[in-house]
């Protein structure tokens, strides 16, 4: 009831043409099937016709079921029709997934089918009503909280979206394009975007700009100096052998941009509370200024930097239970599954780390400024 009172009339406008927006979009991907190319169907029925307990080489205990499917075609030709479909699945679920009444799935229709029984093979679920809503609940969550700057949150990851898909894209495209360059150019946009829309126009935006800047590209550099005196030993890139472009290229790009979220957090963080205690006491010494980012810095690197270890290495812990599952070695699971994301977090750390005195020394270099115009 707070939180209504408090809200004025344009705000009020705002939100209800925000859960309009939501309402039509949820109906739209409930009734969109037209809009696809690939036949989707509603499933209307499902039994469980086999089940087996299974052994591997490994005593890995497994189950397997197999399920028989009715469903109706949603759209193209064969709309309104039933298709008969069989579906296999593991209690794991590893790499299946057991089916419910009321799922649209993809699925192929045989081409020997008869328009009386048509058959097929599915194909996937077809996840986008799922995926709605979550980005809806993620929308109202961001602008309850943190309202305009909620706002320019969202428009903020929407067009750097849409940039990372756009430089993605070209490189696809166009394989004479260093990958790296691309990379460095998005940084650059990510950084200067998102923090004009969220801080807007000022000093402070500014700092965090060049430290954002400066943190990530020396970090990249260090990084890149210790793999070419180490001779890149112990890193493993057989996960990325699949690529068809040089894929230490690839994982440095990874790196650039992987490291620049939490860089650019530190900057930001770093920048406002200098510039917090500067417009609170405009008195205040550069040796109080020093102390204070010197503590603040202190308190922001631990945690930020176990952030960024848990959050690359989380990726792999299904890889390892399988691996292990599997009678494989730790030493080798662990080297196989974790070199590369401990090399990310390393590097990501080694950018906050360093971040942090060079967005103080900014800040305090533009105060200073700022004091001598004065």
């Amino acid at each position: 009831m707070t939180f209504l009172k408090n809200i004025s009339f344009k705000q009020g406008i705002f939100y209800a043409l925000l859960a309009l927006c939501c309402g039509l979009s949820i109906v739209f991907v409930h009734h969109n099937e037209q809009f696809y190319d690939r036949p989707i169907a509603e499933i209307t029925q499902v039994a469980v016709t086999e089940s087996e307990p299974m052994t591997d080489m490994y005593e890995n205990e497994d189950y397997l079921f197999t399920q028989e499917i009715t469903a109706i075609i949603k759209n193209g030709q064969h709309k309104g029709q039933s298709i008969y479909l069989t579906n296999d699945y593991s209690s794991s679920g590893a790499f299946d997934q057991e089916y419910h009444v009321g799922n649209e799935i993809f699925v192929t229709i045989d081409d020997r089918a008869t328009q009386s029984a048509l058959t097929g093979t599915i194909l996937d679920l077809k996840r986008d009503q799922t995926m709605v809503m979550i980005a809806w609940i993620f929308i109202f969550t961001l602008l309850i909280i943190g309202k305009r700057q909620g706002l320019f949150s969202i428009i903020s990851l929407g067009v750097n979206a849409v940039i990372l898909s756009f430089a993605l894209d070209l490189y696809v495209k166009h394989g004479s394009v260093s990958l790296l360059v691309v990379s460095g150019i998005c940084a650059l946009l990510f950084t200067i975007i998102s923090l004009l829309l969220i801080s807007g126009l000022n000093t402070k935006t500014y700092v965090a700009i060049v430290s954002t800047l400066l943190g990530t590209v020396i970090a990249l550099i260090i990084s890149s100096i210790v793999m070419w005196l180490t001779g890149e030993n112990g890193l493993r890139y057989e996960e990325m052998q699949f690529l068809t472009r040089p894929y230490r290229t690839v994982f440095m790009a990874g790196l650039f941009i992987g490291s620049l979220g939490a860089v650019m957090d530190v900057s930001i963080t770093m920048a406002s509370s200098i510039f917090a205690l500067y417009e609170q006491d405009p008195t205040i010494s550069v040796k109080a200024l020093k102390s204070s980012g010197h503590e603040i810095g202190k308190d922001i690197m631990g945690t930020i930097t176990s952030i960024l270890f848990f959050a690359y290495l989380c990726g792999s812990i299904p890889m390892i239970i399988l691996y292990l599952k599997n009678s494989s070695t730790l030493g080798l699971t662990l080297s196989l599954n974790l070199s590369l994301e401990l090399a990310r977090a390393l590097a990501g750390g080694i950018g906050v780390v360093l971040t942090i005195p060079i967005s103080q020394y900014t800040a305090i270099f533009f105060i200073n400024r700022k004091r001598v115009q004065e």
